[in-house]
């Protein structure tokens, strides 16, 4: 049977028992839910790659730990969100100021395209606190619903909306 027809329980099986390749077919199934998670919450460049293999590294030290309660992606987004919120902190101690680029390739295909929206809302997004980024991120750009972004970061469903809620007056208050 191929890798990519296995279910993720069987993946993680196989990687218990030593087989490296099955772990390479679940980097490349969550690689890119995983980054858009990290560029949603730190931007472009070295550190939010950095930060993506890290999620995968933690993911392997912590394999024998996973017990499938959640799933294998809201596992992955989990590390991911918890490793973006210490290197906002790192950010914060080092007091450094980063030029987040949109990837401009990848906008152009959209017909309703505008660089300069589009750079304005992703300088916007950047500027809110984490607690706020954080759902913004998962609930608007990378489209969960809002209880799976409860799930994803431990949070009440009414604190989700709340957070929601606020962070979208932040929002409209940094883009007027």
């Amino acid at each position: 049977m191929q890798e990519s027809a296995l279910t993720d329980t069987e993946i993680i099986s196989a990687v218990r028992s030593g087989d490296r390749r099955a772990f390479n077919a679940l980097v490349d199934k969550y690689e890119p839910q995983v980054a858009a998670t990290v560029i949603g919450m730190l931007g472009r460049g070295p550190e939010a790659a950095e930060v993506g293999q890290d999620v995968f590294v933690r993911f392997y030290k912590a394999l024998d730990d996973f017990r499938g309660e959640a799933g294998v992606g809201t596992y992955l987004t989990r590390i991911a969100m918890n490793l973006s919120y210490n290197e906002i902190k790192r950010r914060m101690r080092r007091r450094e100021i980063y030029n987040n680029e949109i990837d401009i390739e990848e906008l152009r295909d959209d017909k309703n395209y505008d660089p300069e929206r589009n750079s304005m809302v992703r300088a916007a997004v950047l500027r809110l606190k984490p607690k706020y980024r954080s759902v913004v991120v998962l609930r608007l750009i990378e489209g969960h619903s809002t209880n799976e972004t409860a799930k994803i970061l431990s949070l009440p469903l009414g604190t989700v909306l709340s957070r929601l809620s606020r962070a979208q007056k932040m929002l409209r208050e940094i883009l007027q």
